[in-house]
């Protein structure tokens, strides 16, 4: 027997040895809310979620207005205590379904939790980092996991793969781009000197980094008309500098497309996302999948 029997109201058997399945009864039954949104209530629970983050985040900009913190500044800090407290006792819920924690929290959603919790704790001990507190907009990208958006939960794992198939004709591209910043940036020390302001080899690379890159501040500018010819190359360069590596990014995400239906299956192995519809196992860890459950009639 299988976690996934649990579904069907069957027992698990104890020769299972997939510790990192949730355990039957009340675990699996949080774990389906919290985790798989492709149920009814796993979507509401997404939604009020969402909401609550973005109540949270309004508190946080209305409390470093000062006519505002004036006026409503208790009411303001009793609403994020609420905030504080119902988040805690998500990220915990989110603990207390999974039979090993560790895992979780270690998994890329779980540190996104944790990095925006611990904030809220922190400002509460040290209340100058209040600010900090707006770094909780990072689970939003949850937001991709409800609504019938799961196909983009995909979509970010198939531009991750294309980083990382393209990482090395990236690398080469930078190193380019770096020597040619030393070397103009050398080239403009020389041609310029300290007295039209390339005081340094580093800020003569400094410039040819503005320069290169089209940001252009304005801040050291050639007087000579060779230093002059050397910015007009520069900025010439820059156009061909910037399109490069989106060339090669998208080049690799064309290639490594997949035409599969994503969803928001979870493993309960290895806590993987956007399993295909039709999906027996999963693709990272090899476990079985439960049966595809959709309760929103799609």
């Amino acid at each position: 027997m299988f976690p996934s029997d649990a579904r069907r109201g069957k027992p698990v058997g104890p020769m299972d040895t997939r510790e990192d399945a949730p355990a039957p009864g009340w675990r699996l039954a949080v774990y389906t809310i919290i985790f798989e949104a492709d149920t009814r209530a796993g979507r509401l629970f997404d939604l009020a979620l969402i909401w609550l983050i973005l109540a949270s985040i309004a508190v946080v900009v209305l409390d470093s207005v000062a006519p505002i913190r004036a006026r409503f500044g208790p009411a303001l800090n009793a609403a994020e205590w609420v905030f504080t407290l119902i988040f805690t006792l998500e990220y915990l819920a989110r603990l207390a379904c999974v039979r090993r924690p560790m895992r979780y929290a270690l998994s890329v959603f779980g540190l996104i939790d944790l990095i925006a919790l611990l904030p809220t704790w922190l400002a509460i001990l040290m209340p100058e980092l209040s600010a900090l507190i707006d770094v909780r907009v990072l689970r939003l990208l949850r937001v991709f996991r409800i609504l019938k958006l799961g196909a983009y939960v995909a979509e970010y794992g198939a531009l991750g793969r294309a980083l990382a198939a393209s990482r090395r004709k990236i690398l080469v591209f930078l190193s380019f781009v770096l020597m040619v910043t030393l070397v103009m940036g050398t080239l403009m020390y020389v041609v310029e000197g300290p007295a039209h302001g390339f005081t340094s080899i580093p800020v003569g690379v400094y410039w040819a980094i503005t320069t290169l890159t089209t940001v252009g501040f304005g801040d050291i500018t050639p007087k000579t008309d060779l230093g002059r010819l050397i910015a007009s190359v520069m900025m010439l360069l820059g156009w061909g500098t910037l399109a490069v590596p989106t060339g090669i990014v998208s080049a690799e995400f064309t290639a490594l497309r997949t035409l599969r239906e994503p969803t928001t299956r979870t493993c309960h192995e290895c806590l993987s996302e956007g399993h295909a519809a039709t999906a027996k196992f999963c693709r990272d860890c090899g476990a079985e999948l439960p049966p595809y459950r959709n309760d929103l009639g799609a």
